[in-house]
Formats: C-alpha cells, sequence, structure tokens
C-alpha cells in the first residue's frame, strides 16, 4: 500500500497506515507571529529565526492524520468591540460665483484721509511758487532741465545748453520691464531705467510749456488678504485738492496731479475681481497714496487687472489696406470670369460660322 503524507502541523512525514504503533510527534496549536518572533501557540517555543520555527519539535504525541487541518481565515480588527460608525463627511457648502457687473457701471469718487505730512509739502510747495513768481521769470541757479533722462543743470546764461541727451519718447511699465518707447532699452530695476541716458541729443528745457500737463511716473505695488486688495502708489509732493480716486465694482482710476511739475499720475484699469465699495477707503499721505479696496467675494486674484488689447493706428491702417487688397483681388477674380466668359462665346460664334 501506497504511503500517506501526514498533515498534523510540525510533522510532514509519511507513514503507512496498517502501522498504527506509529506515534506522530506534532503541534496541536497554531503558528503565531508577533514582533518578530515566531512559534506555536500551543507550546509557546518562540523563535526570531523562521528555520528555527519550522525545525521546532512537536510538544504533542498522536496518530497520524491524511486529513488537511483547517485554516482559519484572515480575521482583522476587534472583534469584541462594536462594529465602528461610519463616518460622514460634511462640507461647506461652495457659494455660487457673482455675476460680474458691467465695465461702464458708475463710479464713485472716495473721500480720502489726507495725512498732516502731505498738507505741510503742499503748503511749503505753494509758498516757495508765490516767492517765485513775485519775482523776475528769470531761471534759478541749480534747476534742472525738464527733458526726461537729462541730467543738466542751470548754471547761468554763460553755460552750454546744447547738449541736452534725452528720451524724446514716454516711459513703458509692462509685466515688471522698463523702459522708453523711443529707444527701448528694458530693464527690471527702477533705478536704471532712470539712470539710462537719452537717445537723443536737443536743447535744453528748463520751463514746462503752460497748459500743457505732463506725465509724472509713479512705482505702484499691491498686495492682498483674503478679504481685501490693497493698492499702494509711491508718491510725494502731490495736491490732494487736485487729485482724486474713483472706484466702481471692477474698475479703478487714480488721478494725482503734481503742481511743481505741472504733470499728473494717471490709472484706469478693470479690476481682476469684484470690490465692495461700501468697505473701500483711500489714504493719502506724505510718501504714498493708499487704496484699501474689501473683496465682495473671497476668492484669490492672480493680477490686479484685467489688460486691454491696445490697437494702433498702425494696426487699423493694416487691417484696412488688407481688406481692400482683399477686395481688389474679387474685383479682378470676377473680372477674369467674365473675360473668360466672352472669350468662349465668341470661340464658339467662330466655330459655327466657319
Amino acid at each position: 500500500m501506497v504511503e500517506k503524507l501526514c498533515y498534523n502541523r510540525g510533522c510532514g512525514k509519511s507513514y503507512d497506515p496498517r502501522k498504527e504503533e506509529e506515534v506522530c510527534t506534532y503541534h496541536p496549536g497554531a503558528p503565531f507571529f508577533h514582533d518578530a518572533y515566531k512559534g506555536w501557540s500551543c507550546c509557546q517555543n518562540k523563535s526570531t529565526d523562521f528555520t528555527t520555527f519550522l525545525n521546532t519539535p512537536g510538544c504533542t504525541h498522536g496518530k497520524h492524520s491524511s486529513v488537511k487541518p483547517v485554516e482559519p481565515e484572515n480575521i482583522t480588527g476587534n472583534l469584541t468591540k462594536e462594529e465602528a460608525p461610519s463616518i460622514v463627511e460634511v462640507r461647506a457648502p461652495i457659494p455660487e460665483a457673482m455675476s460680474r457687473p458691467p465695465y461702464s457701471s458708475p463710479m464713485v469718487r472716495l473721500t480720502p484721509t489726507i495725512a498732516g505730512s502731505l498738507a505741510a509739502q503742499v503748503k511749503t510747495m505753494l509758498e516757495q511758487a508765490a516767492e517765485n513768481n513775485q519775482g523776475s521769470d528769470e531761471i534759478r541757479q541749480g534747476e534742472s532741465c525738464k527733458n526726461n533722462g537729462c541730467k543738466n543743470t542751470y548754471i547761468g546764461v554763460e553755460g552750454d545748453y546744447t547738449n541736452c541727451k534725452h528720451h524724446p519718447g514716454y516711459p513703458v511699465f509692462h509685466e515688471g520691464l522698463k523702459y522708453w518707447s523711443c529707444c527701448q532699452r528694458k530693464t527690471t530695476e527702477f533705478q536704471h531705467f532712470l539712470d539710462q541716458e537719452g537717445c537723443d541729443i536737443g536743447s535744453c528745457k528748463w520751463v514746462k510749456e503752460e497748459g500743457k500737463e505732463g506725465v509724472v511716473n509713479c512705482r505702484f505695488d499691491w498686495h492682498q488678504t483674503a478679504t481685501s486688495v490693497t493698492l499702494a502708489i509711491y508718491a510725494k509732493k502731490y495736491d490732494p485738492a487736485q487729485s482724486f480716486v474713483e472706484l466702481s465694482p471692477v474698475r479703478l482710476r487714480v488721478h494725482l496731479y503734481f503742481p511743481k511739475e505741472r504733470g499728473s499720475f494717471e490709472i484706469d484699469m478693470e479690476l481682476r475681481g469684484i470690490i465692495d465699495l461700501e468697505g473701500t477707503s483711500c489714504a493719502m499721505m506724505g510718501t504714498k497714496t493708499e487704496i484699501k479696496m474689501k473683496k465682495a467675494e473671497s476668492v484669490s486674484w492672480s493680477k490686479l487687472d484685467i489688460p486691454k488689447e491696445i490697437i494702433t493706428k498702425e494696426e487699423e491702417t493694416q487691417d484696412n489696406s488688407k481688406g481692400a487688397e482683399n477686395q481688389v483681388e474679387a474685383l479682378d477674380l470676377d473680372d477674369l470670369d467674365l473675360t473668360t466668359q466672352r472669350y468662349t462665346l465668341s470661340k464658339d460664334a467662330m466655330t459655327k460660322k466657319y
């Protein structure tokens, strides 16, 4: 008779069923693995080596068995405890986005808070202007040239002022770059932009033209929180009586007038988000103008404004010329079709005649 394999744990030997006197040495318990230890629950023999665990002799003597023992199911968790309740995640409802007001919404002029330092600057500036007007119309010593980029100062009638190196164009600030429209030497540093030598040579100008306002360049920056957006325009010696800040829910306009330069700084932009006019304030100080705008909805702004596409006259002229060319080409094709038809008809007539 063929020998059978014993399935008792820890035995694994082959035996002859006819020889009942054979004794089987096995482990009636189950193996366990815990904290790097391996052993049997029946005799508590533990070892950290897996080979030693397999070779541990049985602790019980009995008969061989050819029946496979029932393997216990993989059970996880603590069966003595009640089943934990299911976790329900509760999230706050996401509010719907506000409908954006039109760009043409009416604007409101803010009433600014004027600091004492700015009022003192304006008073001193007006007093100096009054003293200069009482005197002669002669140019003062040390007066700086009013041309952009020129570093010359007035030293008297004997000076040579025909070497005025200046920028005839206007300043451009776009995406962090600063340059003059006339020469376009771009830089990211504001001081480097101011120190750029002029690209044209002419005569110095000591007084701005009457009745013509110039453009004053001011540096500005902005930051935001979850509830507000703050715009800071860094400027000195501007007249708060002739300056203003106007707002609509999606538009901002700033006008700062500088009496000494007879020029102004302008901002007119469409805001990236929507603001609440009731929670918005403006403060005019000696070194800057600060506009604090309250957000109408608590969202983050990627930029302060929405850039506008500016179509120049040259582009419009090019578009018009392209349209005229297309029209001419269409007329030419029509004329060509008519000529072809006439040629075909005349050829057919000649064929029939002869």
